[in-house]
């Protein structure tokens, strides 16, 4: 290579390195999200008091780890991160039911396995939140139904309300069906056996004999 190239080469190279020091690298997606204002929106009044009061969405969510789809906040990431820090009431502090075992639904669909995180619900929402009017506790109790879900029913109370859309499916249906049915095998083979009901030993009987009896009678 020639020393007038090797001289354009580094002068391109130092302007790369200029350029990232003055722009620095930004989170993905993150310069792309927009929000309505309060204003704007179609859910408020415009000419209300609550629109000069409450915090503009952009200034609320802009700092919080971005998403594509739906609010455009990965709420998720957001709480793992200790973006935000849910309070589980607005007085005092409640102590809920913690419970993080994951279930497998949607196991005979044609759809790829559903694999439900209690851990991720449950760091913000309190069981009572969706037992027993949305859902039974026994497994296989309550019938899942997307059509439902669609309807705002079910999981569609939360999901394209304040969570990720329903359009994301791949979130939710994200499990293969064989990998699915081997952790189900794997559960059950890690389960200790029943164990039988004890049965106390016989006790002897004070009956007399049958050959006592006998001569007595006699």
């Amino acid at each position: 290579m020639s020393a007038r190239l090797r001289g354009t080469s580094l002068r391109h190279l130092v302007c790369c390195l200029c350029l990232l020091l003055i722009f620095p690298t930004l989170p993905a997606g993150a310069d792309d999200r927009s929000w309505l204002p309060l204003a704007k929106d179609g859910l408020r009044d415009p000419g209300g008091p609550a629109v000069k009061v409450l915090q503009q969405p952009a200034d609320a969510l802009s700092p919080l780890a971005p998403d594509n789809a739906g609010n455009q906040v990965r709420w998720v990431r957001a709480l793992r991160d200790g973006q935000i820090n849910p309070r589980s009431s607005l007085r005092h502090p409640l102590n809920g039911e913690k419970y993080d075992k994951d279930v497998l639904l949607n196991l005979n669909g044609g759809m790829p396995v559903v694999r439900f995180p209690h851990s991720v619900h449950n760091e913000w929402l309190d069981c009572t939140n969706c037992h027993d009017h949305l859902f039974k506790k026994q497994r296989g109790a309550t019938k899942i139904s997307m059509f439902l879900i669609l309807q705002g029913e079910q999981c569609g109370v939360c999901h394209g309300a304040v969570a990720f859309p329903l359009t994301e499916c791949a979130r939710c249906h994200s499990v293969k069906r064989s990998d699915a049915l081997a952790e189900l095998e794997r559960e059950a083979a890690a389960k200790p056996s029943p164990t039988p009901p004890f049965e106390p030993a016989p006790t002897p009987s004070t009956r007399p004999s049958a050959g006592k009896t006998e001569g007595k009678a006699r």
